[in-house]
């Protein structure tokens, strides 16, 4: 009997294991497994794309842009008061004044059914990804005048699509344009501006004091360094003592005295 419940036990060992794993499979979380696996399906298609040729990478950015841009106009003329109407918009009268023209060829571009905003939204959007996408690789950087010259061609192309602007859809065309790129231009700064972290100028006074704790392993002291501000001109009058004040303990402290000594460029005072 004693035999046979020794046999047994790694069978009931195992039935758990499985059942826990079973129960982990269950337990898990299926939203952030489906946000994992976009993630990385994006991660994977950014880096595909980055070797790819500058006309494939702007090609797919377009078509996606495309795509994205159809659905949000079609689901914002969807949800417009006449977005289900069947009925065709009204012409305008004959004789009517050109700025009035204008004004109602607009009003005619943003009042469009799914379809219309589907058609303009996909123009517009899929523009901008692809012009953006090719003012970063020929420029080497997403920056502000990418940024403005996508929305330039984006907004040119909507307004001609939407037929705003008739009887000059070219000047029209350049007018809205430059409208688009001052706004998108504005914007790009602005969140440039919130987006930069706070202490980054601070930061440039520790850069070499940063460059030496990582070769070291001690990253995980540099906000000692930063408590003592221990800037980069103070690398070179570093002491145990100065050390020890700032509480980082006796094995880092002889390693990173030691840097400093051998490396000429942190005994030069900066």
């Amino acid at each position: 009997m004693d035999g046979a419940g020794q046999k047994r036990r790694p069978l009931m060992v195992m039935a758990s294991s499985s059942s826990t794993l079973a129960a982990a499979r269950v337990g898990a979380n299926p939203l952030a497994e489906l946000t994992h696996r976009v993630k990385s399906l994006e991660a994977g298609m950014r880096t595909w794309l980055a070797k790819q040729p500058t006309h494939v990478e702007a090609a797919v950015a377009t078509a996606l842009g495309a795509v994205q841009g159809c659905a949000l106009g079609g689901l914002m003329g969807t949800l417009a008061p006449d977005g289900g109407s069947a009925l065709p918009m009204p012409q305008p009268p004959p004789g009517l004044d050109p700025k009035a023209m204008a004004s109602f060829k607009q009003a005619q571009a943003l009042a469009g059914g799914p379809l219309v905003q589907a058609r303009n939204f996909a123009v517009m959007t899929g523009a901008n990804a692809g012009i953006a996408c090719v003012m970063k690789r020929i420029r080497g950087v997403e920056d502000v005048q990418g940024s403005m010259a996508a929305a330039f061609g984006s907004g040119a192309l909507f307004s001609l699509v939407s037929g705003m602007g008739t009887p000059n859809p070219a000047v029209n065309a350049i007018t809205t344009g430059i409208a688009f790129a001052v706004f998108q231009g504005g914007f790009f700064m602005v969140g440039q501006k919130f987006s930069q972290p706070k202490g980054e100028d601070k930061d440039t006074y520790y850069s070499r004091g940063r460059s030496m704790l990582q070769k070291l392993g001690l990253q995980n002291y540099e906000k000692n360094f930063k408590k003592g501000l221990l800037t980069d001109s103070t690398l070179p009058l570093l002491t145990d003592s100065a050390l020890r004040d700032v509480k980082i303990p006796p094995g880092p402290r002889l390693l990173i005295l030691d840097h400093i000594q051998r490396d000429p460029e942190l005994t030069r005072a900066s």
